[in-house]
């Protein structure tokens, strides 16, 4: 069965723009994908909800080119708007703190969904780890937005990138056990995540049915 195009969460775009991302879902060479990529990168930026929605988007486009005319055409204009945010990560977090937050939202998205031959895009591998490196550092580990957003990346892609390259995934463990017993000033619900996720990982990325009753019943709390 189909995606509707309501599952992409495109309702928030002006008409103009749902008929355009409409038309590049089932049709890519009818419309000009760049604006397309720009789009959806724009949207991600600002939209915190769409952005944990756009690699699904950016998937269905991907493989409606290469089926229809064998192009990467939207994968590339995507990668290369993807590295300009990158490279200007700092002045986006020093600028706002909820456009970094959905940036590496997106880019954590965006390697979850775009696979070469069923592998992890190794263009992605080095800037993902990069971001969440950044968000396990003193100073983010202080914003409970960027500790939770950081938790919920490895929730998600944690052992996928641990596959890629192990030695990061430890450097980043490192980071982040550190973080939770020698930092100061972290909130109880930052501590409590940071737990959570040293917890996830040493028991091979998943929880024991009682440790997530006890982490689970602590948040909702």
């Amino acid at each position: 069965m189909e995606n509707s195009t309501e599952d992409y969460r495109i309702q928030s775009f002006d008409l103009d723009t749902q008929v355009l991302l409409k038309t590049a879902l089932k049709d890519p060479s009818a419309v000009n994908l760049e604006k397309v990529s720009n789009i959806i990168v724009d949207q991600s930026l600002k939209d915190q909800v769409f952005s944990k929605e756009a690699g699904r988007i950016c998937y269905t486009i991907v493989q409606a080119e290469a089926k229809q005319s064998n192009g990467n055409v939207f994968r590339r204009n995507l990668l290369n708007r993807l590295q300009q945010e990158f490279k200007s990560r700092e002045e986006t977090r020093a600028r706002s703190l909820q456009e970094w937050v959905c940036y590496v939202t997106f880019i954590c998205n965006i390697f979850d969904y775009l696979k070469v031959n069923n592998m992890p895009m190794v263009a992605l591998v080095h800037p993902v780890y990069d971001c969440l490196m950044r968000l396990a550092q003193p100073d983010a580990l202080m914003n409970e937005e960027e500790v939770d957003c950081l938790v919920l990346q490895l929730h998600r892609i944690g052992e996928q990138l641990e596959k890629v390259n192990g030695p990061r995934m430890d450097e980043l463990f490192f980071l982040l056990r550190d973080g939770f017993l020698l930092q100061e000033g972290l909130t109880s619900m930052a501590r409590l995540l940071l737990l959570e996720i040293l917890e996830f990982r040493a028991g091979g990325w998943m929880l024991s049915s009682t440790a997530n009753k006890y982490y689970y019943s602590e948040i909702a709390d």
